[in-house]
């Protein structure tokens, strides 16, 4: 065996032998499933710190799955992202000189596929550095070519229903992306920017009124000023006009209650193209809509001599315009919440559009019962139910369409002229049979058909996908739907638990009548030691693979679990994955002692060994049953900590101590047997966190092929607990731990044997004392009736046990060092007393305070009690 352990040899190692060996391979059988899909990164991707937990945990559950028993199956797969996607590919024929507009669809599409080939996929490739045990022959991409059909399938399928629609609507319009997005691909941050208060002047009159924006851009806009009825100020402008500043065109001044007589000026400006609110009012009041912005949020000819300038360059423009030609009465600042795109982070701009809408209000009712009552699904941790229920409560209809090429082409098929006239097809001849049949026009033909150019959202494909991976949309019947679905754990991020993980429950009971899952499991967001998110642009984000290189896949993953709680967001510590691989260190060092003792056959087990033996086993099945409750409860890295513990305290630290032959002594053939045993039972439940490291030791204890591997061994059973061997060993690791201290206080060095006096109030269990001689280095140990003179102390309990300091140690240099604390202790307690005697301080200084100075006095004087005990013994 050798001297280190060696992470990058055995990684590779052990990897291609599971592959090879096809452990990660599942085919139904009769076995119970385990299925777990993986939440698709973006085929763009490549593995950053959020993948590294959620893969890990994933990992961990799979694994563990193996070990119980059941046919663990880990589907992978990869998202064609459309916006990401489409952007990078932008980005890249931009470099080489090249426009999307100089290309048609098809030439662009094979742009991007000769992009994803060459680039796509990387993630999966990385994950396996990590250890993910994923069964890689059933891995997916959403743009597959059967996982494609299943999307045209739903799509046509909820359009027959009457759910899906299209419609003229405002959108959220990123002017980046050049792409509608829905509601919740919108984040809100609050921005400090300015109200400026425009004047218009009153058609035919002296009079101006002011209005109060925050975007004076959108003047180009505007179709009419209204006024609340109840306002007073403003009763003598009812039925009149106002002349757009700079603009000089005429529009109306209309009421409506709508409008806030505390705001502002108590007039508002009416741009229905560009409000929601606005588009409401301008429908109420069959007002003029006039779109001032192109696709990318530049202005078009309605921005008159600010016509292809940027918005917000625009904004500046003409606000010095209105100043300098007296229009800008004054600005203020102003703080609002301002709509980004959370893909490109460009500020959304509101737009009507002609989009592809999905009813979702009866979708989301048996997904909301699912959850909140009937429990169907369970969702960790707890606190996430309110969101998840307010979110369904207040579900809007999901605008499904995206202005890109880049996805699922939207199957819809115009006729005639513009886009009034359509159906829905799988095909081109199919919608030309729909499209004769419903125009009652039998001379159409092909040339008159035209396919819809948007595509779908990229969420409409993924909110399919623990049922499409098993084709169970296109073959619902099928042999591994029925076997490997409804899913068992769902593990992502809060951060999708709408966009992704409730649209996936919606479609489940749409589909199936069922559950995708049983249980989904939120990861909280990977922070750094200052709570801030970690990204790259922030420049605060690790490389993922150079951990991995410099601590170990195995050390990372148990850094990771260890920083993590269920739910709450990880605070990551680099110096955790060093805590990992130290820990690795520890098991494989365990391992080398063991191994390295002599062994002979002849020497019978002592009764020492004999009871480390029974301790320890009750000791591992006490934190077997508590790792149980903690993976029940998905405390994932509560489960690792008690791991952590009993491998390192209880093994490590006092197991492995109890037995270990005296120096160039060997050790008897039942306690080296019995000792292996427990150590493999620890590589048992530490194999889903370490799965390297583990397995290279199982095989390292003994040649094992095939279906010996630890991947695939037995996750240990639960047994009997005897709880009074635990109990008393409690008392005994406090009595052997308090002779540790005199030693390490007193320098008594442990190759020096001391003696032991017990004053047994508590009549502890003296079959213990064999183990108290041996972990103390105890020459003598004997009971007594009284105190014992001439010793250093310490109490367990009510039991007194003594130490004799003749020959231990110097009393003289050990009195003078008690008088030396004794004296500093005593300055103290004159100091703390005069403070407390101050009727100044103890009235006026804070009650917490004053109960602090007094626990300092009690404190010190149990110290100085202590000390002159000991000097009266010395």
């Amino acid at each position: 065996m050798s001297l280190t352990y060696n992470p990058k040899k055995t990684e590779q190692k052990w990897y291609q032998y599971w592959l090879s060996q096809g452990y990660f391979h599942s085919e139904p059988d009769n076995r119970e499933s385990y299925t777990i899909v993986i939440p698709p990164p973006n085929v763009t991707g490549i593995l950053h710190m959020g993948h590294m937990l959620n893969n890990t945990i994933q990992d961990v559950l799979i694994r563990r799955a193996r070990l119980k028993g059941y046919n663990a199956c880990w589907v992978p797969g990869t998202d064609h992202a459309s916006i990401a996607t489409e952007a990078k590919v932008v980005a890249k024929l931009k470099s080489e000189g090249k426009s999307k507009s100089d290309l048609t669809r098809d030439e662009f599409l094979e742009h991007a596929w000769d992009w994803t080939k060459e680039y796509g996929g990387q993630i999966l490739n990385q994950l396996q550095k990590l250890g993910a045990s994923c069964d890689w022959d059933r891995t997916k991409f959403t743009l597959d070519d059967d996982m494609y059909e299943s999307v045209i399938d739903t799509f046509i399928d909820l359009h027959e229903k009457g759910l899906i629609y299209r419609g003229h609507r405002m959108v959220n319009w990123d002017p980046e992306a050049k792409t509608t997005l829905s509601d919740e691909e919108v984040v809100y941050e609050e921005k400090q920017g300015l109200l400026y208060y425009v004047n218009y002047a009153i058609k035919d009159s002296d009079e101006k009124i002011s209005i109060a924006t925050t975007r004076p851009e959108t003047i180009f806009g505007d179709t009419a000023i209204c006024i609340n009825p109840t306002d007073e100020r403003y009763q003598h402008l009812k039925g009149k006009e106002v002349i757009v500043p700079l603009v000089n065109r005429t529009i109306p001044i209309i009421e409506d209650s709508y409008v806030d007589v505390e705001f502002g000026t108590g007039c508002l400006k009416i741009t229905p193209a560009h409000d929601e609110n606005d588009k409401a009012l301008g429908e109420k009041h069959n007002l003029e809509i006039v779109d001032i912005f192109n696709e990318d949020a530049t202005l078009n000819h309605h921005g008159l001599a600010y016509e292809g300038l940027d918005r917000f360059e625009a904004r500046k423009q003409f606000t010095k315009a209105l100043q300098e030609n007296n229009f800008l009465e004054k600005t203020e600042n102003y703080t609002n919440k301002v709509g980004l795109s959370e893909r490109t982070k460009a500020v959304i701009e509101p737009r009507l559009s002609d989009q592809w809408f999905l009813k979702m209000q009866d979708l989301a009712k048996p997904a909301l019962k699912a959850v909140l009552e009937t429990k169907e699904i369970n969702l960790y941790p707890k606190k996430f139910e309110n969101t998840y229920k307010h979110w369904l409560e207040n579900v809007r209809d999901w605008n499904i369409s995206r202005q890109l090429w880049w996805g699922h082409r939207i199957p819809a098929f115009y006729y005639g002229q513009g886009k009034k006239n359509f159906v829905v097809a799988k095909t081109k001849e199919e919608a030309l049979q729909k499209a004769k049949k419903a125009s009652g026009n039998n001379a159409l033909n092909l040339d008159d058909i035209r396919q819809d150019e948007d595509v779908l959202d990229t969420w409409f494909s993924s909110w399919l996908w623990p049922m499409s991976v098993f084709d169970g949309i296109r073959h619902p019947d099928n042999k591994e739907f029925d076997y490997y679905y409804p899913t068992k754990d769902l593990v992502t991020g809060p951060d999708i638990l709408f966009f992704w993980v409730a649209r996936m429950v919606m479609a489940g009971y749409e589909y199936t009548g069922k559950k995708p899952f049983d249980n989904i499991y939120l990861t909280g967001l990977v922070r750094d030691t200052k709570r801030q998110k970690m990204s790259k642009s922030l420049g605060n984000s690790p490389d993922a693979l150079k951990l991995i290189d410099e601590y170990s896949a195995d050390g990372v993953r148990v850094g990771l679990l260890l920083s993590s709680a269920a739910g709450n967001d990880l605070l990551f510590d680099e110096t955790l994955c060093q805590q990992g691989k130290g820990f690795g260190n520890k098991i494989w060092n365990a391992y080398k002692l063991i191994d390295s003792w002599e062994i002979d056959q002849d020497i019978e087990q002592p009764n020492s060994s004999k009871i480390a033996v029974q301790w320890y086993t009750n000791k591992f099945q006490e934190a077997i049953k508590t790792i149980e409750d903690h993976f029940e409860k998905y405390r994932i890295s509560d489960a690792l900590m008690t791991s952590y513990k009993l491998v390192w305290d209880d093994f490590c630290s006092w197991f492995l101590e109890m037995i270990k032959p005296a120096y160039g002594k060997p050790i008897d053939q039942q306690t080296r047997n019995e000792a292996i045993t427990l150590f493999e039972d620890n590589l048992r439940i530490l194999h889903p966190f370490m799965p390297f490291i583990t397995e290279e030791l199982w095989h390292q204890i003994s040649d094992r092929v095939g279906s010996q591997a630890l991947i695939v061994s037995e996750w240990p059973k639960s047994k009997k607990i005897d709880q009074k061997i635990i109990k008393e060993f409690d008392f005994v690791q406090n009595v052997i731990s308090g002779i540790r201290n005199i030693r390490k206080e007193k320098n008594i060095a442990f190759k020096n044997a001391i003696d032991l006096h017990i004053l047994n109030n508590e009549d502890a269990n003296k079959t213990y004392d064999i183990l108290i001689q041996k972990m103390g280095h105890i020459a003598c140990l004997d009971y007594v009736d009284r105190q014992v003179e001439g010793c250093l102390s310490f109490r367990v309990k009510a039991n007194e046990y003594f130490i004799p300091v003749a020959g231990s140690i110097d009393v003289e240099a050990e009195k003078e060092k008690l008088n030396e604390e004794l004296k500093y202790l005593k300055g103290f307690l004159i100091s703390v007393d005069k403070k407390l005697s101050n009727a100044r301080f103890v009235d006026n200084a804070p009650e917490k305070v004053v109960n602090i100075e007094k626990q300092k006095k009690a404190d010190a004087e149990a110290k100085i009690q202590t000390i002159n005990k000991s000097l009266e013994n010395l």
